[in-house]
This record gives C-alpha cells, sequence and structure tokens, in this order.
C-alpha cells in the first residue's frame, strides 16, 4: 500500500509546471549564471558550483513536497488517508520516499548541465556516485517540509519552506564558497544539514570517501525532521 502511494504521489508532483520551473530551471539557471559571470571558470570551481547547485535544487525539490502535504490537507486528502489501513509512520514516510524520488530530475539536471555546458569531467562511477549520494542525502530535507505541511496552512506553508530554502542554502555554502564566510559563520555552518549534505557530494566528485562527521550530523537532523514530521502528522489528525 505504501508504494502505491508513493507511486501516485510521485505521478502527481512531476505533472505540476512549478515545481519544474522551480526546482529543476532555476537551479540549472543560477548554476551556469554563477560559474560563467565574473571570470570564475576554473574547472575546480565549475565542479564544486555543479554540486552544489544540484544539492540546492534537490533542497527546493525535497521541501516543495511540504507544501503538497498542506494543499491536501485543505482539501480533505488527508482525511480520506486516515480512514485507510495506512498508519500514520507509513503515511508520513511515503511521504518521504515521494521527496527522495522527485529530488532526482533537479540533481540530474544539474549534473547534466555541468557535464554538457560546462564541460566538467569525472569518471563514470564519481557521475553515478554524486548523484547517488545527493539523492539518498536529500531525505532528512524531506522530512522537514512535511513537517511544515503537516503543521501549517498551506499558504504559510510555502512561505516557511521558501524561508527554509534560501536559508539553509545560504548558510549551509550552496550558493557561496564557506571559505568567504567568516570563522563564527564557518563553524555555524559545519553543524548545518544543507554543509554536510553538499560535503558527500563534493567528497565523491574528489574520489574520496564521504567523512564519519557529514553522515553523523546528517543522520541527527533526519533523527529530528523525522520526529518532528510525525508529531506534525498526529497533530494535524486531532485538528482536522
Amino acid at each position: 500500500m505504501t508504494t502505491e502511494y508513493v507511486r501516485l504521489e510521485v505521478r502527481r508532483t512531476l505533472r505540476d509546471t512549478g515545481f519544474a520551473l522551480t526546482s529543476i530551471g532555476i537551479p540549472v539557471m543560477m548554476y551556469l549564471l554563477f560559474t560563467n559571470l565574473g571570470g570564475q571558470d576554473g574547472a575546480a570551481w565549475k565542479a564544486t558550483a555543479m554540486v552544489g547547485m544540484a544539492a540546492y535544487g534537490a533542497l527546493g525539490a525535497a521541501l516543495s513536497v511540504g507544501t503538497g502535504v498542506a494543499e491536501d490537507k485543505s482539501s480533505g486528502w488527508l482525511r480520506q488517508l486516515r480512514i485507510t489501513p495506512m498508519t500514520p509512520r507509513q503515511v508520513v514516510t511515503g511521504r518521504a520516499l515521494t521527496g527522495s524520488v522527485v529530488v532526482l530530475p533537479a540533481i540530474v539536471a544539474v549534473l547534466l548541465a555541468g557535464g554538457l555546458l560546462n564541460g566538467v569531467r569525472l569518471a563514470p562511477w564519481q557521475w553515478a556516485a554524486v548523484a547517488g549520494v545527493l539523492w539518498l542525502g536529500s531525505f532528512p530535507f524531506a522530512l522537514l517540509g512535511i513537517g511544515n505541511g503537516y503543521r501549517l496552512t498551506a499558504q504559510t506553508t510555502g512561505v516557511v519552506n521558501v524561508a527554509c530554502n534560501l536559508g539553509l542554502a545560504v548558510l549551509g555554502g550552496l550558493w557561496f564558497p564557506v571559505e568567504l564566510f567568516p570563522d563564527w559563520l564557518r563553524s555555524l555552518s559545519s553543524y548545518t544539514p544543507t554543509n554536510r549534505f553538499a560535503e558527500l557530494g563534493v567528497s565523491v566528485s574528489g574520489g574520496h570517501v564521504p567523512g564519519t562527521a557529514a553522515l553523523l550530523v546528517l543522520a541527527a537532523w533526519a533523527a529530528l525532521f523525522g520526529g518532528y514530521a510525525a508529531i506534525s502528522y498526529r497533530r494535524s489528525a486531532r485538528t482536522a
């Protein structure tokens, strides 16, 4: 039942034109602008920026699942789900898995722009590994978006998710290298999920195994966001 639910939600999300524009088109456009203006044309910079923008696209796509949740809540779809045999954990897990699937187009689009338009060169296994770690690493952000969707109204969820998207992207170093940050901000950035998320892809693109610290920080945030999503779902069930 969870598998069929995920299939349904994935089809609904990918048919949304707004999703394609904001989660796929904008990250690709920003990547090409950032790497081809102002003399920033080094191969290493283009590869690192490619990973950062692919992570940014995945972040936005994952969070957007929460906006869909809020809209479903207002339309009565969530009430219908509660009378099915699906448990709250299955519903939340299904939505999170949906988020993990719909991030793939955003990731692949930026990687294609890097390889085909910016001349980024990686070994075949590295391309696959970068896409894979970014795909898996996006799971915590889907949980965050889902938690917002269950807890907030549709309009408020959209605003909060945009704020989370921009704030986490900038603070995590997805737009600008953290080396440009002041020391205190650089230290803070290392504890953000987005910084460690991008670190997974950067490590693999450089031929290295992701560090244990990055995996532990992401796991901690996944547990936190997962608990938030589950609590928000139960709260929405009591207030619906």
